[in-house]
C-alpha cells in the first residue's frame, strides 16, 4: 500500500506527461495539414506501399541522400525519441535502489535512440547501406557489460523508440513508450515474481509457503 501511494505521483506525471505530448502533436498535424508531409507518422504505410519491388539496392541520386525533407523529418524523428524516451529513464530511477543507479546507463538509454533513428533513415530502403553499417560496426570492438538483466530491456525499447522513429513510425514508438512504461510500474508495483506465497500463486505453482525460498 506503501509503495502504490509513493507511485501515484510518478504516475500521474508521467501521464500528464505523454498526454501533453500527443495532445500538441495532434493539434500541430490538424492545425497545420501542409506540415504532414515533415512529421514522421506514415513510414509503416509508406514501406508497404513500396513493396518488396521497389526496394532499391542502392541509392544512385545525391539528392535522395540529400534532400532537405528527410533533414526535417529526421530532426523531429529525433526529437519525438527523447521526448519518449525520458519518461523510460523516470522508471529506471523509480524501480532501482540509490546503489544501482548508474549515470553512465541513463544516458546512454537517452542517447542510443537519437543514433538509431538517423542510422534507420540513412539505411532505409538501401540494402547496401546497411550492409556496409554492419561491416563498421562488426570492425569495431564494442564491449558493454549490463549488471542486471532488467538493464536489456532499457537498451532493447531504446533502439525500438529509435528504430520506429527513424522510419517514420513515430506512432508506433510512442505506443511501445508508453506500454513499457507503465507495464514496469504495473510490475513493479505488484512485486511480481518476488513471492510465490499469495494465494494465487500457490494454487498456480501448488506449492506452500513452507517451500517458498
Amino acid at each position: 500500500m506503501r509503495k502504490s501511494s509513493n507511485l501515484a505521483i510518478p504516475v500521474g506525471v508521467i501521464t500528464i506527461y505523454y498526454v501533453a505530448f500527443i495532445a500538441a502533436f495532434v493539434v500541430v498535424a490538424k492545425s497545420f495539414p501542409g506540415l504532414r508531409d515533415y512529421l514522421p507518422l506514415d513510414g509503416i504505410s509508406a514501406l508497404l506501399a513500396d513493396g518488396a519491388d521497389q526496394f532499391e539496392l542502392v541509392r544512385t541520386e545525391a539528392r535522395d541522400l540529400l534532400d532537405p525533407l528527410d533533414s526535417i523529418r529526421l530532426f523531429v524523428a529525433i526529437i519525438g525519441t527523447i521526448v519518449l524516451i525520458v519518461p523510460v529513464s523516470w522508471v529506471y530511477f523509480i524501480t532501482s535502489r540509490g546503489k544501482e543507479l548508474e549515470a553512465s546507463f541513463v544516458q546512454t538509454i537517452v542517447v542510443l535512440p537519437i543514433i538509431v533513428a538517423g542510422i534507420a533513415m540513412i539505411v532505409q530502403n538501401s540494402l547496401a547501406l546497411a550492409f556496409s553499417l554492419a561491416g563498421i560496426v562488426a570492425a569495431v570492438r564494442f564491449r558493454f557489460t549490463l549488471n542486471r538483466p532488467a538493464h536489456a530491456l532499457y537498451i532493447f525499447v531504446a533502439i525500438g523508440i529509435g528504430l520506429a522513429a527513424g522510419i517514420g513510425a513515430l506512432s508506433v514508438a510512442a505506443v511501445m513508450s508508453i506500454t513499457f512504461v507503465y507495464a514496469n510500474l504495473l510490475l513493479w508495483n505488484l512485486g511480481y515474481g518476488r513471492s510465490l506465497t499469495s494465494p494465487f500463486f500457490s494454487l498456480l505453482t501448488r506449492r506452500g509457503g513452507e517451500t517458498d525460498e
